[in-house]
């Protein structure tokens, strides 16, 4: 008799369930830091951007990959996610009202540091001796 299986999807890409989960806590965190105000130093004045929002398989915890607009350099964003860690009990109170979900997933924002890589990335490929081994005419001759 064949044993029932678990694939090892959810260990490796995320299910339909956890993304449109964590596109809807995504969009709810984005409405509720555009219109609250925070006490914490840190976070006041701070735009803070929401790239992705990866859910458990139970959907009982959130990954929430921030930075904020302006602000560059890890310490700062570490700061940032920081902040938000301290406020992610009032943040999930907040998320509770705005979706419905069976259960309000538990916070975690962890700094997003994609955008200054992929600003490093540029500046590598504008640098004079990369930008010569990447000319594509070179190859042609």
């Amino acid at each position: 008799m064949a044993r029932n299986r678990k694939s090892n999807l959810s260990a490796h890409a995320p299910t339909q369930r956890q993304l449109r989960a964590g596109e809807l806590v995504r969009h709810a965190l984005v409405e509720i830091l555009s219109r609250e105000e925070f006490r914490d130093p840190d976070l006041q004045g701070v735009a803070v951007t929401i790239g992705e929002v990866r859910s458990s398989p139970d959907l009982r915890h959130a990954n929430i990959f921030c930075s904020a607009l302006g602000k560059s350099g890890k310490e700062e964003m570490e700061s940032i996610a920081a902040a938000l860690n301290r406020a992610a009990g009032f943040l999930r109170g907040r998320l509770g009202r705005e979706i419905d979900m069976k259960f309000t997933p538990q916070l975690h924002f962890i700094p997003d540091l994609s955008y200054d890589e992929a600003a490093e990335m540029n500046a590598v490929f504008r640098r004079a001796e990369v930008a010569r081994d990447l000319d594509p005419e070179e190859d042609e001759e």
